[in-house]
């Protein structure tokens, strides 16, 4: 954007105290630095579209007001350039010469016009001799004059800089704003999909009394209207389930859940999931509706085939299946099984150098070594199913294979993207359920679901057969940008600034 250096902190301040006094300037001799709305005839974009074949040093005879902010100056003796940039990255050259403006507004133009500042700028729309598309002013108004001063396009803005003031990122980087374009347009495809199958988008509470419906230590907060203790919601699934005990037989939600966990470069304590449970189905339905998901925003940004460091993810074809017991047996080289001891587990982890906890039980064990050993190499989309049933509570007993559940997670690029279900609906298995997961709770497991009777109730008037998935928007968004999740949030949450 710019070619200046990085400033000093002297530098900077006194850049600020110049801009100050600019402003003040300006409202002295009664002219505004923040009007309510210039006047605008035409945007950037219009103008670059209308005026694209106009050929060099030709002239149009059309004049118009535009408005956009300054990201390079170059002003000289009797003629000033500026380009000027709007919110979706066009620029326009603006062209200020002593002929065509006059003296006194050239020279307001030279002493109070700074890098950043929104201008609006009237005048015909030219070519230059250069063939730059301008518009060549008979006057210009300020429209909101920047106090900062812009950092430089590479050197100014380093990591930490762009995810604190993301609004400085959007300003200097198109990649940054490619990055909201393209979550949005995977948001628009979720829900595009969804509803051509006839789900119905609904909003459930994020305030919750009981926190359930996933393995996560909530938020806490206080309701004083109740003087009553709640969480922020851990998941959008209890709801949802008993929208569909009401007969909301296809239902869906995109929303914000939080968890008080750890933050790296795939966790952040905030962040955005898809949950949709359809009356009916089951897990393979669902493996069905998530690959038509994933699919439907591939085709829409363009390609089915995603290049990363591990190399060629291929999204078209069948998506494979693995069992997590033959799936961890193949990578150890040794037959793993619901019977397996612990003993034996412990000495896989030794073996593997997989950190475990000595007093985790067998299913435990075998979740955590999947997860460190299998789950990395799986590089193409991969189904990984038939979970040991502590892995989900909430899905349902295996329909052949006792001591399982009927559940999957799809992994691609190695990371876990969604999970879904053959969700649970008898009352009392799930009453059991939650009850155990209750006592882990009161042992100290500050992950452990509570016990929900108001969810229990919902199901004991019959639930119908459902399959359900939960989906990592944020995740996706990682997946189809190979960005971390700190870049695909827009605003994520961040530690205090120091100072």
């Amino acid at each position: 954007m710019t070619t200046e250096p990085i400033l000093t902190t002297e530098e900077f301040n006194e850049q600020m105290r110049i801009r100050m006094e600019k402003r003040s300037r300006m409202l002295e001799r009664g002219d505004e630095p923040y009007p309510v709305k210039p006047e605008r005839t035409s945007s950037l974009a219009e103008i670059r579209k209308r005026f694209s074949q106009l050929e060099a040093g030709e002239s149009t005879g059309e004049d118009v007001s535009v408005v956009g902010r300054v990201v390079f100056l170059r002003n000289t003796g009797k003629l000033c350039f500026a380009t000027l940039q709007e919110g979706d990255g066009t620029r326009l050259q603006a062209m200020l010469s002593l002929a065509a403006v006059g003296e006194e507004p050239l020279a307001d133009w030279k002493a109070v016009v700074d890098l950043g500042d929104h201008v609006q700028v009237a005048g015909e729309v030219i070519s230059s001799r250069r063939g730059e598309l301008s518009v060549m002013a008979s006057g210009w108004k300020m429209a909101s004059k920047a106090l900062r001063p812009l950092p430089t396009l590479h050197a100014g803005v380093n990591e930490e800089t762009r995810v604190r003031q993301r609004y400085v990122d959007l300003l200097v980087r198109e990649e940054a704003r490619q990055m909201v374009r393209t979550r949005a347009m995977i948001t628009r495809s979720i829900r595009e999909t969804l509803h051509a199958r006839d789900y119905i988008e609904v909003e459930t509470p994020i305030l919750q009394l009981v926190h359930g419906g996933a393995a996560a230590r909530p938020f806490e907060t206080h309701v004083n209207a109740f003087d009553q203790k709640m969480t922020l919601r851990i998941a959008l699934e209890l709801y949802l389930k008993r929208a569909v005990v009401g007969g909301i037989d296809r239902v869906y939600e995109i929303g914000r859940i939080f968890r008080n966990e750890g933050v790296d470069s795939t966790h952040s304590p905030e962040f955005t999931m898809l949950e949709c449970y359809e009356a009916y189905a089951d897990q393979f339905v669902m493996a069905d509706r998530m690959k038509e998901i994933v699919l439907n925003c591939a085709d829409l940004l363009g390609s089915r085939q995603i290049e990363t460091e591990a190399g060629t993810i291929n999204l078209d074809g069948d998506w494979r299946w693995l069992g997590v017991y033959p799936g961890l047996s193949e990578a150890v080289g040794r037959e793993i099984t619901p019977e397996t001891s612990r003993e034996s587990l412990l000495a896989v982890a030794a073996e593997r150098e997989v950190s475990v906890d000595p007093a985790w039980d067998e299913e435990k064990l075998v979740l955590e070594l999947f997860s460190e050993i299998v789950e990395p190499t799986l590089v193409q989309p991969t189904f990984v199913y038939d979970y040991p049933p502590s892995a989900q509570p909430l899905a349902r007993p295996h329909r052949n294979k006792p001591r399982l559940i009927e559940a999957w997670d799809l992994i691609i690029g190695g990371m876990e993207r969604g999970t879904a279900f053959s969700e649970l609906i008898d009352p009392v298995i799930q009453r059991e359920r939650l009850t155990e997961q209750s006592r882990r709770a009161a042992a100290g497991d500050e992950e452990a679901m509570q016990l929900d009777e108001d969810f229990l109730r919902a199901l004991e008037y019959g639930a119908p057969p459902m399959g359900g998935i939960g989906l990592g928007i944020d995740r996706l968004v990682m997946l189809f940008t190979a960005a971390g999740i700190r870049e695909t949030i827009l605003f994520p949450l961040l530690k205090p600034e120091l100072g």
